[in-house]
């Protein structure tokens, strides 16, 4: 792997660092009146003694907390990811055991006090918006996509900080925040993967008030615990009858020792984070909030920042996938030069680089849509003392919060399949070389196939995105709204005005179909080309806020992306109104 400090070496992270991330606006979501600050200054309480009192001190401990990840992820990290990955992990007897390069990593990040992401300073976390935890995962799974996900995992517990009570969070967020436990969330069961309505594992009280757990979890990522951090596991659980659907499901903390690790998977790839059948007998677990509101309220709650972890994890594994391709086609030589001299090979660097480009711009908008809804919602409860119901009918709320919806699985829809594509893409430049394990591309394109899976499948996330477009694209429509406002802001190239109008009509077209199964069929074309025109707005807008050689290079790449969707919204188009007209012709 490419070392260095993953930061500063990527040009296009720190220019939206620098340049295109509005952070007034963030910070004034995130941080409110610098409560923390305030704090700190009246007890003195170490816990808010990095809380920032200003803008511009905010993004100076933003920035700071990025390039210390990143100057550990590239250095330290990054070289010993091949290690970990060809010695994996061993499973004994209930017992999970790492590679030792893989516990020097863990051991170097939780020292370094940089796990907590989004845990609050409150119980000891780093307390960062979403727009630079997407960063911070972006660069964690640029190094190792497996080690990301042992990087992160103790951020599930933010479920525990919105929704349990204070003394459940009081007696165990600091604990975690500190590294003595790790986390995971067990959703999944053999039996019932994305169907989670119908989740089978039991919860009983006993006569004196303890919920116990039976039932078997399947797909736990980390829920052996890690290294000298057991685990808590966050599990969710039938309180109902079993006929009670998803209101008759509950969230409980479990601590790992309770529970018994039947076995770990034997995966194609992420080969050094364990994936853990779990069996719950009788184990005792902690009522998290209240019953019936396990998966229709914090489940649910949670699955905007799940789908933008991992549209961040994929961007940061197609990220790496792009440097080691092109530092591969500047060094390899055929027919007496660089092989990035050649025609056929610019244009697969050219693409990539562009795409990345493009999802990076979707995935730090997606991070600005949980920012401005999210954390207002909260200081309008918490610190404003509102009722939930008047914040929901704040309208700022409600827009952000509906674009915050839609955006979410489109970016993830979006970034993982891009990764795959961009994983593919680097083997193909590295030839037959990249094919072997001498390569790290070899891994990464491993690594890359389980992102249009988990937390979603792809098609999940078309289900989830196309209402919202369709919806959305209405007269009086959030994203059109959007568009519009953000379109306002800049001069509209005719490419990208074209693919606006391609848009319009594809939803036209979609709203046309009578057939729901032939709906569902072409839902992708629609909501494909809505990620495409979305991505393609926030690239072309970012031109005005750059300029020189970058400004150049951008202007290029924004027009070829713009021809690609165009060229693919042209296809979709023709499949939608060809069901139309056969839809007709049946009638």
């Amino acid at each position: 792997m490419i070392q260095g400090n993953y930061f500063q070496d990527n040009a296009d992270l720190q220019t939206h660092f620098d340049n295109l991330i509005d952070w007034k606006e963030i910070v004034a979501a995130y941080e409110g009146d610098f409560h923390d600050a305030a704090k700190y200054k009246q007890t003195n309480d170490e816990r808010y003694a990095y809380a920032p009192s200003s803008v511009q001190e905010a993004i100076d401990y933003y920035k700071s907390t990025v390039d210390a990840l990143g100057e550990i992820m590239g250095d330290f990290v990054a070289p010993r990811s091949k290690e970990m990955d060809q010695t994996g992990l061993k499973y004994e007897n209930g017992k999970v055991t790492f590679p030792k390069a893989q516990e020097e990593c863990y051991k170097t990040l939780k020292d370094a006090g940089l796990m907590p992401i989004s845990i609050s300073r409150k119980y000891g976390g780093l307390g960062l918006p979403a727009t630079v935890q997407s960063m911070m995962c972006e660069i964690a799974a640029r190094a190792d996509a497996a080690f990301c996900l042992a990087y992160g995992n103790i951020n599930i517990v933010e479920i525990m900080e919105r929704y349990a009570s204070d003394e459940m969070c009081n007696e165990w967020l600091p604990q975690i925040a500190a590294g003595k436990f790790s986390a995971a969330m067990a959703l999944t069961e053999p039996n019932y993967g994305s169907d989670l309505p119908n989740v089978q594992t039991r919860a009983t009280q006993d006569p004196d008030g303890i919920w116990r757990i039976n039932g078997a979890k399947r797909f736990i990522t980390h829920a052996c615990g890690y290294v000298d951090s057991p685990s808590v596991i966050l599990t969710l659980a039938r309180t109902g009858s079993p006929e009670s659907g998803a209101r008759g499901l509950s969230f409980f903390l479990v601590q790992g020792k309770d529970v018994h690790v039947a076995g770990i998977e034997h995966k194609m790839g992420l080969h050094c984070s364990p994936t853990c059948e779990v069996v719950f007998e009788n184990s005792p677990g902690v009522l998290i909030g209240k019953t019936g509101y396990g998966l229709v309220k914090y489940s649910m709650g949670m699955m905007n920042a799940a789908r933008l972890t991992i549209a961040t994890q994929s961007l940061g594994i197609g990220t790496a996938a792009y440097f080691e391709a092109k530092k591969y086609a500047s060094e390899r030589i055929q027919f007496g030069k660089p092989i990035e001299k050649i025609p056929a090979v610019r244009k697969i660097l050219d693409k990539m680089e562009r795409e990345i480009l493009a999802t990076r711009c979707l995935v730090s908008e997606t991070g600005r849509t949980i920012d401005l809804y999210h954390w207002k919602k909260e200081r309008m409860l918490k610190e404003e003392g509102k009722s939930e119901r008047d914040v929901n009918q704040d309208e700022t709320i409600r827009r952000w919060e509906k674009l915050a919806d839609l955006f979410t699985p489109m970016s993830k829809y979006y970034a993982s399949e891009g990764c795959v594509a961009l994983a593919s893409d680097a083997i193909q430049i590295h030839g037959g070389s990249g094919y072997t394990e001498d390569y790290d591309v070899a891994r990464i394109y491993r690594d890359s196939r389980i992102t249009t899976i988990y937390e979603g499948t792809t098609q999940l996330q078309i289900v989830a995105a196309i209402g919202g477009v369709v919806s959305g694209m209405a007269a009086s429509g959030h994203l059109r709204a959007y568009a519009e406002e953000e379109m306002s802001k800049f001069s509209p190239s005719t490419d990208l005005r074209s693919l606006w109008e391609k848009l319009e009509q594809v939803v036209h077209s979609y709203k046309s179909i009578g057939d729901s199964f032939t709906k569902d069929e072409l839902a992708f074309e629609t909501v494909e080309i809505a990620a495409r025109f979305v991505a393609g707005m926030l690239l072309e807008k970012s031109l005005t806020q750059v300029d020189g050689d970058l400004k150049k290079q951008r202007i290029k790449h924004s027009q070829d992306y713009n021809i690609d969707s165009l060229a693919i919204a042209e296809g979709n188009l023709l499949r939608l109104e060809r069901a139309n007209r056969q839809a007709a012709a049946a009638v």
